[in-house]
């Protein structure tokens, strides 16, 4: 896998929610280098063409403000010139998407200004995690900011093609923080076969060995559970600042697009998650 790593774009629409992840977006980008983009998606571009032009123009001032809002509150983190607005006619989800594959990182609030004020993640973040390129990160809780705690940074590990590119971010994220990277590799999920799970674990070992020796400025701790990703990832993130997994592991249908341990960790983890999707398919 390749990744694009220019600039952060922070999906924001003034909620709670969309405020931790603009701060926590921030915050990444003064500690990386780059620049922030504040995306406020105004209006899907179908309903646009049946609102009357002054509720149009009003909805549109309206975005402008919620963004010249957000770029007020992200500029004491990012630094001066260090954050651009993007107001788009569109969906959040589908704006968002879009422009995933042509940034290092896209990040968003679990939930935002949606309709059903009960639900544990907003329709925007679940199909930005399901269907969006490269690195997602969706922002369940303030532990995860560049000043937290001491805890690690939680890499799922488990031999797939997604588990060197999880290392990769993992590693990013517990260097800036000054912190290890806990790798967990949950064995339900290793082939039903004899010797499945030892294989796995094989792979795994095989895995963080040759990573460590290339990579040799953040610690990685390992952990292997003989539980279910979900429940052995939830538990390590308990104390974690992040946990960061692949969009699917080992199990489940190749035609899923986001699996039932990724998918845990959107509703359930205490800090923020990030969800390693596979980049834009080259052209030619």
């Amino acid at each position: 896998m390749t990744w694009m790593t220019e600039g952060i774009i922070v999906g924001y629409d003034g909620s709670p929610g969309s405020e931790l992840a603009l701060h926590w977006a921030a915050r990444e980008t003064s500690d990386r280098g780059t620049t922030l983009t504040v995306c406020h998606a105004w209006a899907p571009e179908e309903l646009a063409l049946l609102i009357e032009p002054p509720l149009l123009d009003l909805a549109r001032r309206q975005g402008e403000e919620i963004v010249q809002r957000g770029l007020v509150h992200a500029e004491p983190f990012a630094g001066p010139g260090g954050v651009q607005p993007l107001l788009a006619a569109g969906s959040p989800a589908r704006v968002l998407c879009e422009h995933s594959g042509s940034v290092g990182m896209v990040v968003v609030g679990s939930r935002g200004h949606g309709r059903l004020a009960g639900l544990l993640l907003g329709s925007v973040a679940w199909q930005l995690a399901a269907h969006g390129h490269g690195r997602i990160v969706i922002v369940r809780g303030p532990a995860g900011s560049a000043d937290g705690g001491p805890g690690p940074v939680v890499a799922a590990v488990d031999g797939s093609a997604a588990s060197r590119a999880v290392l990769e971010f993992a590693a990013e994220e517990a260097a800036l923080r000054h912190v290890p990277v806990l790798a967990v590799c949950a064995l339900a999920d290793a082939h039903a076969s004899v010797g499945g799970a030892r294989h796995m674990e094989d792979e795994f070992t095989s895995l963080l060995t040759g990573w460590e020796k290339q990579h040799h400025a953040v610690t990685v701790l390992r952990q292997v559970s003989q539980g279910s990703p979900r429940t052995a990832l939830l538990e390590a993130g308990a104390k974690a600042q992040m946990i960061i997994a692949g969009a699917r592991g080992r199990g489940g249908f190749p035609s899923m697009t986001l699996g039932s341990a990724a998918a845990a960790l959107l509703h359930y983890a205490p800090c923020p998650v990030g969800i390693v999707r596979p980049p834009v398919p080259a052209q030619g």
